[in-house]
């Protein structure tokens, strides 16, 4: 049987809902983190971010900071926030777990421990450019090695002379194989052993990629801009666009004796050696980070154990959740905010 409601029910019901006499039941969120005092308690999401599975791929997502003693809901972008902490973007920017803003040059196609940890391993792989009469390369991050446990897995972007929004950027591996995760939001692949997942945040050029209990890692492959040529004078050749990756991290537990240029920040005695007050403060460091492979561990700083094991009387385990740093400073210079 067919109801038809006429304008003027229609227009009561609108009425009854903005008023909110009429309300749609909001969605619940869990944190199935064993150890959080939210494990498993089903939280009401926002009404800002009703669904932890939007069907708009840009809509924010309801989710559950497992690391925080509030157990609430909260709402997140899925993509990565380059004025947060965990954040690698642009030549690269770094953005540490004290909230200082460093840059951490390396050179063009070579590769460098992000992240070393005895359970966690991630590299990445940095292309760029050395015009003439420069004194160093320009580079960016190309793509992104991470070892875990026996296994790994590569996200990077490809080669492009020219951008396109429609065509993907993005190539996966795991454990040596290509890896192939249709195009698409969402579209969704599993490891064997459920020990990695990545999910993809808009129908091409966007993933998050999630280690349960260990890391999850936000990627989005952009082009170098005409904009960002012409303001830093890259010298952008014509025949390619350095397709390249921004990436923002959030680690739920490292040790306290992480390493890398990024990990380092994470250690809980850790002096930022980044001057304050300085347009673009750079840290060095190449030579106690650079590793022979994208998948390789063999950095003079690394602490990568492929048996994943870590002592719980040595690890003093941190939790740092991805803050929200915006409202105008994220992108500046120096503290962006402080945890």
């Amino acid at each position: 049987m067919k109801i038809i409601l006429s304008n003027k029910c229609l227009l009561i019901i609108l009425l009854l809902f903005i008023s909110g006499a009429i309300q749609i039941q909001a969605e619940t969120t869990t944190c199935n983190k064993p150890k959080s005092p939210c494990f498993l308690k089903k939280l009401p999401c926002p009404s800002e971010c009703p669904t932890p599975y939007p069907s708009d791929a840009k809509a924010k997502v309801c989710y559950v900071n497992c690391n925080s003693p509030i157990c609430r809901a909260e709402c997140k972008t899925r993509k990565p926030n380059c004025g947060s902490p965990g954040a690698a973007c642009l030549d690269p920017r770094f953005i540490g777990a004290d909230g200082i803003v460093f840059y951490f040059h390396g050179k063009s196609n070579e590769h460098f421990s992000l992240v070393s940890d005895p359970n966690l391993q991630i590299n990445a792989r940095f292309i760029g450019l050395r015009p003439a009469g420069r004194p160093r390369d320009y580079t960016w991050i190309q793509a992104l090695g991470i070892l875990f446990d026996s296994q790994s897995f590569s996200v990077e972007a490809t080669n492009a002379a020219t951008w396109d929004d429609e065509v993907d950027h993005l190539k996966f591996s795991y454990s040596g194989k290509e890896l192939v995760i249709p195009e698409g939001y969402p579209s969704v692949w599993k490891s064997p052993e459920n020990e990695l997942r990545v999910e993809r945040t808009s129908s091409k050029n966007s993933v998050i990629v999630t280690l349960p209990e260990v890391a999850e890692i936000s990627v989005s492959v952009v082009p170098v801009t005409k904009e960002d040529d012409r303001i830093h004078n890259y010298q952008i050749p014509s025949e390619d666009c350095f397709a390249h990756l921004e990436v923002q991290f959030r680690f739920y537990g490292l040790s306290s004796k992480v390493e890398g240029v990024l990990g380092r920040t994470y250690q809980p005695d850790f002096k930022n050696p980044a001057k304050p007050g300085v347009a673009m403060p750079v840290v060095g460091g190449e030579n106690k980070y650079r590793t022979t492979s994208l998948l390789s561990a063999d950095c003079d700083s690394c602490v990568f154990s492929p048996v994943g094991v870590v002592n719980k009387d040595e690890s003093q385990v941190m939790n740092y959740g991805t803050l929200d740093c915006t409202g105008g400073a994220g992108r500046g210079n120096g503290i962006v905010c402080r945890k």
